[in-house]
């Protein structure tokens, strides 16, 4: 055998946990197609002058980074079955549950990151722009927001970091994700190989996330 052959242990491992690769990458980007728009109009609720639209946010942001995501998974899932009045009882399929437990709990905390970066503005840009007749919807997605994406870019970036390394925490619910899938592995064949193997395919999921963002800073390092 070549000294530079691949076993094929190796192979049907990779091959083992690309499946399950796949899985975490499919709740990583429905977390983020759905959290990403919800955590803005979350941030503008928090942000609006009106009690019953404020305080209800608030508690919402205060419960969702106040308790551990794997609490608000188990939650999520068995709430519908076991806590809701007979005749109302229904149970979620374990994938559903995990993406809006995900969806909910980061949309939490992008909502305070962009609230962060809107107050982070002068009025004075607020003022100029009405002055040159700019809509108050037109001054936020056409002056504020790119200045906003800008600045909170860095933020956005560790919680997405983070997102990745969270994906692991679905198989509580019995979802066979990357981590799943190589403890399965690690337990059949009583070896830590897996476990590393799979520790690599997060590192390198989060040096591409790392680039992106490096990538999309520099984009947009005109908003000074």
């Amino acid at each position: 055998m070549s000294a530079f052959q691949v076993p094929p242990s190796l192979i049907k491992l990779v091959t083992l946990l690309f499946n399950g690769v796949l899985t975490s990458l499919e709740i990583f980007f429905l977390t983020l197609l759905f959290s990403l728009p919800l955590g803005l109009l979350t941030a503008l609720g928090r942000m609006s002058s009106q009690k019953w639209v404020n305080y209800p946010i608030r508690l919402y942001i205060l419960i969702m980074r106040g308790t551990p995501l794997l609490l608000q998974l188990i939650f999520i899932y068995y709430f519908p079955f076991y806590l809701m009045p007979e005749g109302l009882k229904f149970r979620l399929p374990r994938f559903t549950a995990a993406i809006i437990a995900f969806v909910v709990n980061y949309a939490a905390y992008f909502a305070e990151i962009y609230r962060g970066g809107i107050e982070s503005i002068p009025i004075g840009q607020y003022e100029a722009a009405a002055v040159l007749g700019f809509t108050r919807t037109q001054t936020f997605f056409k002056i504020i927001l790119p200045q906003v994406i800008k600045r909170i870019l860095p933020p956005v970036s560790n919680e997405v970091i983070t997102l990745v390394k969270d994906t692991a925490l679905v198989n509580i619910l019995g979802v066979t994700e990357l981590f799943r899938a190589a403890k399965n592995e690690a337990n059949r064949t009583f070896s830590t190989t897996p476990l590393f193997t799979a520790g690599l395919f997060y590192l390198f999921l989060n040096w591409i996330v790392t680039k992106v963002f490096e990538k999309a800073e520099k984009k947009l390092g005109y908003y000074r």
